[in-house]
């Protein structure tokens, strides 16, 4: 199995430099992975230096702790996609799903997905703060809401995807609806664990290790 067309190249420090952003983006093109994910800030150069490749722009919205206004986040979106997003990553209202309001979470995803137009649209459910209850509830949701992906994590709380988490996003969504595996996939093996669970693309920042079999020890 070759994994590298299921990769989302990933780089969402803070201290992220222009350098850095750079030589992900030409891992991103040497690799052919999917696409190089990147803080809106970055979208606009990664897009001009990926327009002849087969590489999409990913960038994340309402990053990353998902409690920005869904006004917010739908501007946040249409501000990426003039600046050349081809797919968004959003984080839900994750106090409003623990708060029982389920309209909230909905029309918040509906916002970003209305706003992206016919661009992609990945729900990070941030898995590691729900019950499983809560897991399944959010991915029924982003699915109500027209989203094309359920995604694990932002890589910035207390743990990112499990293989237990993509099957039962997987159930969740059914078999045609796209689930993102991230953070947690620091080997080939890791990797092609979770596409055999059920994932349709991995959010990592070790591309370059996993393609050339080796084990990264990144965060991410």
């Amino acid at each position: 199995m070759s994994v590298n067309s299921y990769i989302d190249h990933t780089l969402l420090k803070a201290d992220a430099n222009k350098e850095q952003i750079l030589s992900l983006i030409d891992e991103a093109k040497k690799y052919e992975f999917a696409s190089v994910c990147v803080n809106p800030t970055w979208v606009k150069t990664a897009a001009e230096l990926l327009k002849d490749s087969s590489v999409k722009v990913c960038t994340v919205i309402g990053f990353p702790l998902g409690a920005t206004t869904s006004a917010v986040k739908a501007f946040e979106a249409k501000d990426a996609i003039a600046n050349g997003a081809d797919e968004v990553d959003m984080v839900i209202n994750i106090g409003a799903l623990k708060s029982r309001n389920l309209k909230l979470v909905e029309d918040d995803i509906k916002a970003v997905v209305e706003a992206s137009g016919r661009k992609l649209v990945k729900v990070i459910i941030e898995t590691c703060l729900l019950t499983d209850e809560e897991k399944v509830e959010a991915c029924q949701l982003a699915k109500l809401a027209g989203a094309d992906f359920v995604k694990t994590s932002t890589g910035f709380s207390t743990g990112g995807a499990t293989i237990e988490d993509i099957e039962l996003m997987r159930e969740a969504v059914g078999p045609t609806m796209g689930v993102k595996a991230s953070g947690g996939a620091r080997t080939l093996e890791a990797a092609q664990a979770f596409i055999k669970a059920g994932a349709t693309r991995i959010g990592t920042s070790s591309g370059v290790a996993i393609m050339k079999g080796q084990e990264s020890h990144d965060s991410y």
